[in-house]
Formats: structure tokens, C-alpha cells, sequence
């Protein structure tokens, strides 16, 4: 089987994404202006919580849904919109769901799953039966002869998605969009699931946009990291830095939602011009519990600062730009960006005040 061609340097790029759904009052800021390169044999994780726009923007990569605004581009060019270039890229670019029993079709067997795209596509070459096999295979599915006649209910969680895995790979595909394909497998099959999709980046080349919720996995499996807050892309870079290293307050609350024993717990931001951000524990914990943002009504500025510990004016009036931290670095936060003035930088939440000591009254000496 032989994949499309797909050359250059950056496998897939995105550029200012949008995507806004319309309401009968007003639209769902889905996806916000997100910017994002996928290099060739690489996994890149976009990792957020429920309702951050990561599924959304998984689909807009796989053009399944169309941007309100933004490009997409392959090998450096735009992707081309004809029928035929469609196909073509569908082939390329394949997803894979959240759910594998519901992506399945309950009434054929998965023999019938991974038979049908090899013909649409004119890749079976010989033998159809040998194809089904060696996709089998790849997933570790063997003996073959003990999955071929089976239907979806008769699989385990794991296999099922397996399943799906060996029928997105069944058109050599060269990016591999999975959307939470652990997240409703059981603890003990997640890691063999999570093994698979480094085997196929490590083995076969093939790129992977990890979309996940849990940052302990995405530090795990991926290469890069992007992390999504509201609709955009709030940090960026390689996944050890990322992860060891967090320069946005979101991702600081991603990570504390999964401890690390061998990581230091921040307890201070440091801001561009050398100055810290100090932050009570209390103040943290209270804010942090709040509800994300309504995607509806957004708010102005910065979409974390209703619940970010280092808000300050600037935050609640004007919409970051990505700052450079290290060499690949990347966060949108006010705290990395020079040349604020002090009302600016002014805090949004006041400082718990502090006891002072008791003064000495006068009296005699012993």
C-alpha cells in the first residue's frame, strides 16, 4: 500500500483557525484563531479540559467541519478544496473517535470494518484476507483468525478500538488524529493503547495529534505539547519543557490536577521583567474552582483571568500575545510580556492581609 505524498517539512499547518457555531442568540466561540504545526513522525498532544474546543479543533483538522476563518495547510500549501483533493486528503489525514463501540457498526463484523476501506480505496493488492491480516497485526490483534468473525459487542473496550486504529491505518494514512482514545478504556488497557500509537510513530513513521484531557499522558506518549483553554492555544512547546517547566497558569493548574512526585510545586510566576507574582494558597484554590468560561459571552481579555491567581488589570481588558520563553517555548500570558506599567500590572485579586506583630507597650524592666 502506498500513502499520498505528502513532502516538506511540516506535515499539516494550521493557521488561525476558527470556528464559531451559530445560536439563535449569538455564537459558540469553539475555536479561537488557533495556530498549529504538526511535524512528519512526531505526536503532538493538544491537551485540555471538557468544553476547551479540542475535539472541535480535531475535526476542523480532518476538514470534517468547515472554519469560520483560518487555512489549512499540507506540505506548505493550501489545501485544495476539489473532490478529487478531498479523497486524497481523507486518505492522509485520518481520525479516530473517542468511543469505539459507537464509531463501529454493530451489525458487521470486523472483517467487514477493515475490508471496506481497503476496496473503496483500491488497496487490498493481492489478497484481501492477507491486508485484513497484516493490519491485524499492526494493532496486535493476533492470531487474526480469532477477530476477523467478530462483532463489536463480542470485543473487549480495547480491542474495539483497536479496531478502529487498524481500520484508520488500513489507507496508509500519514497523520493519525486521535481524539481521546483512552479516555473510556479501563486504567489497566490505557497503557497498551497509548504503547500502540508510539509503536506506529516509532516504527511506521506516521504522525499522531494526540487530543486528550490528561496531561500525566500526554507527557507520557507525546513529542510536543499544546495546551487549549476556552478556545485557544494558551502554551506551546516541547513536552518535557511544557510539562516540567509550565510558564501559563492553566497549565499549572492541568498539572496540579496530576501530581508529579519528582516535580517542585510553583508557588511563585516569574514575570518578563524579573519580577515574581506572588500568590496565596487560598486564593489559588478558590479561584481555581470556579466554572470555565461560557463560550457564548467569553470574557474580554484573557479567557483565563476570571480564574487565573496572577491576574492583573491588563488581564481583563486585552488579549495576550504568544511570548517566546525558551527556543520553542511558547505561552500567551501577561506575565512573560516586558514594559508593563504599574497600573497594568496591577493585581486583580486583593492579598489576604497579613497579621501584624504586636507592638511592644512600655512598661518597667524586671
Amino acid at each position: 500500500m502506498t500513502a499520498p505524498v505528502l513532502t516538506g517539512k511540516a506535515l499539516l499547518e494550521a493557521r488561525g483557525l476558527t470556528r464559531h457555531f451559530p445560536l439563535r442568540r449569538g455564537l459558540v466561540h469553539a475555536v479561537d484563531d488557533v495556530s498549529l504545526t504538526v511535524p512528519p513522525a512526531s505526536i503532538t498532544a493538544i491537551v485540555g479540559e471538557s468544553g476547551s474546543g479540542k475535539s472541535t479543533l480535531a475535526r476542523l483538522l480532518a476538514r470534517l467541519i468547515k472554519p469560520t476563518s483560518g487555512e489549512l495547510l499540507v506540505d506548505g500549501a493550501a489545501a485544495p478544496t476539489s473532490a478529487r483533493a478531498r479523497r486524497d486528503y481523507a486518505r492522509a489525514v485520518q481520525l479516530v473517535l473517542q468511543d469505539p463501540f459507537s464509531s463501529l457498526n454493530p451489525v458487521h463484523d470486523v472483517r467487514y470494518h477493515l475490508a471496506r476501506p481497503l476496496k473503496v480505496h483500491k488497496l487490498a493488492g493481492g489478497s484481501l484476507d492477507e491486508a485484513i491480516d497484516g493490519l491485524l497485526a499492526r494493532v496486535s490483534l493476533t492470531p487474526a483468525a480469532n477477530f476477523t468473525g467478530k462483532y463489536p459487542h463480542e470485543l473487549s473496550g480495547g480491542q474495539r478500538q483497536r479496531v478502529a486504529i487498524a481500520r484508520a491505518l488500513a489507507v496508509a494514512p500519514r497523520l493519525l488524529l486521535a481524539d481521546e482514545p483512552v479516555s473510556m478504556l479501563d486504567v489497566s488497557i490505557r497503557l497498551g493503547v497509548l504503547n500502540l500509537l508510539a509503536d506506529l510513530r516509532e516504527n511506521d513513521g506516521l504522525a499522531i495529534v494526540y487530543v486528550t484531557h490528561d496531561i500525566a499522558s500526554a507527557r507520557y506518549l507525546a513529542d510536543f505539547v499544546a495546551v487549549m483553554y476556552a478556545g485557544r492555544i494558551v502554551e506551546s512547546g516541547p513536552a518535557a519543557t511544557v510539562t516540567g517547566e509550565p510558564a501559563h497558569p492553566y497549565t499549572e493548574l492541568l498539572l496540579g490536577a496530576a501530581p508529579d512526585p519528582g516535580r517542585a510545586q510553583s508557588v511563585v510566576a516569574e514575570r518578563a521583567d524579573g519580577t515574581v507574582a506572588e500568590r496565596a494558597d487560598d486564593t489559588v484554590a478558590e479561584r481555581t474552582r470556579t466554572a470555565p468560561p461560557n463560550l457564548v459571552t467569553p470574557p474580554p481579555g484573557c479567557r483565563f483571568h476570571p480564574r487565573c491567581p496572577h491576574a492583573m488589570r491588563i488581564c481583563a481588558s486585552q488579549v495576550p500575545a504568544m511570548a517566546q520563553i525558551s527556543a520553542g517555548h511558547h505561552s500567551a500570558c501577561w506575565l512573560h510580556v516586558g514594559g508593563l506599567d504599574t497600573a497594568q500590572r496591577t493585581p486583580l485579586i486583593s492579598k489576604p492581609a497579613k497579621d501584624k506583630p504586636a507592638e511592644d507597650k512600655p512598661g518597667k524592666e524586671a
